[in-house]
């Protein structure tokens, strides 16, 4: 039974042996490849799955540049805006400010000349009264002094002296 069992044994192994690396030459032939090939696909699907993730990592930060460059552009556009309203405001108030003392100064002018005008006015009315009273005045003194014939006389003497030394 020792030899049935060491024949068996043998003719097992040799069998089995056998069975094995026909397999393992069917498996070489019908399943590493695929696996190999799949194992390769695989590598290569990671290789590019880590290039697309670095390249959307680029694409990020060229992103994250190019805001950071339009935020810089806006805010320096806003800036420029705000710095033209301040200068559309300044100009504004300066013209209105420039009208105003134009307005004043033209008010001045026409209240200095009606003053004046009204002063010329007066000054003629005075002139004319002052006149007016010294006729009366000079006529009454002479009325006085003219009353009797020889007061005339004596007039009509120091006029005519006057005259000649003139």
């Amino acid at each position: 039974m020792e030899k049935l069992i060491e024949q068996f044994s043998f003719g097992l192994f040799f069998w089995q042996l056998l069975l094995f690396v026909g397999l393992v030459l069917l498996l070489k032939k019908f399943a590493w490849k695929p696996i190999l090939d799949a194992v390769e696909k695989r590598e290569e699907g990671i290789k590019g799955a880590l290039e697309s993730a670095e390249k959307a990592r680029l694409e990020m930060q060229n992103l994250q540049a190019d805001n950071q460059k339009l935020l810089k552009e806006a805010r320096a556009e806003r800036e420029d805006m705000l710095k033209e309203a301040r200068d559309i405001k300044n100009k504004m108030i300066e013209d209105a400010k420039g009208e105003a003392q134009d307005q004043a100064n033209k008010m001045i002018a026409q209240a200095t000349a009606a003053i004046e005008s009204e002063k010329k006015a007066a000054m003629a009315e005075l002139k004319s009264q002052v006149a007016g009273l010294s006729l009366e005045i000079a006529e009454k003194i002479v009325r006085r002094e003219l009353s009797g014939k020889g007061k005339q006389e004596e007039l009509v003497e120091s006029m005519l002296s006057e005259a000649k030394l003139n």
